[in-house]
């Protein structure tokens, strides 16, 4: 094992993407530990906060490859880089080269609090800037760096705003305004992290939905928006590894 080795917590899938702007897509998902964030309603907590280290796998780009292979066999295009944070590592460019070698389309969510040049060969890479409620702090010049980087390279990306409250709308609108020409979603954030039955947790989904586009449909500062539901917990509450 070397430095250049990939920190590991899942390697699961196919499953749906259920969020951002391939919400519904067919992935296999791999997990990497650490963050710099510590977002109150964080879904992923267990990515940073210690309680899952002991589960920590460094890995080869080629033996998250060959796990990738071994549970999703050929029935898989694409794969999701998901934590934690990703951006934290720049060694995942030897695994988003190796999957491009395989055929294999990438997608990444970020934070848009760190740089990876690695972002330039992401397929589909979202920016989800975390709102108030989150009870982090946008370092706007980072954020404004990193999209002037992505517009100068033409890469397609997009911007993601989890929105428990009405503070969180008025920051998704800044965040709109401020790059109008991103693709925009906003989505419902999930305030029961702690319920585990998912026919429990599926009636406050749908309520805090239908908050949302009721807010958006009247807000005249949120035009070219698409307003998401965070899909995987409709079909599987909280459950991990899916």
């Amino acid at each position: 094992m070397t430095d250049r080795n990939i920190p590991v917590l899942e390697i699961f899938g196919p499953t749906v993407q259920g969020e951002g702007m391939v919400i519904g897509r067919k992935t296999m998902f791999v997990r990497t530990a650490g963050c710099d964030y510590s977002c109150n309603w964080c879904d992923s907590a267990f990515t940073w906060d210690g309680s899952s280290k002991h589960n920590i796998r460094l890995l080869s780009a080629q033996q998250i490859w060959e796990e990738l292979s071994h549970i999703g066999g050929d029935g898989f295009a694409h794969v999701t880089l998901s934590g934690g944070n990703p951006a934290l590592l720049p060694q995942l460019s030897s695994l988003v080269g190796l999957l491009h070698e395989h055929g294999i389309q990438v997608a990444l969510e970020t934070q848009g609090s760190r740089w990876q040049d690695w972002f330039l060969a992401i397929d589909e890479l979202t920016l989800s800037p975390k709102p108030s409620s989150s009870g982090m702090a946008t370092d706007w010049l980072r954020l404004d760096a990193i999209v002037a980087r992505l517009k100068d390279h033409a890469r397609t990306f997009s911007l993601k705003v989890v929105i428990f409250d009405d503070a969180d709308l008025d920051y998704a609108a800044d965040v709109h305004k401020r790059y109008p020409g991103v693709p925009f979603y906003v989505q419902t954030g999930n305030g029961q992290l702690k319920e585990s039955e998912a026919e429990q947790l599926l009636p406050y989904l749908l309520k805090q939905y239908q908050w949302l586009i009721e807010r958006v449909m009247a807000d005249h500062r949120l035009k070219r928006v698409s307003v998401l539901p965070q899909l995987h917990t409709w079909v599987w509450g909280n459950k991990k590894g899916v």
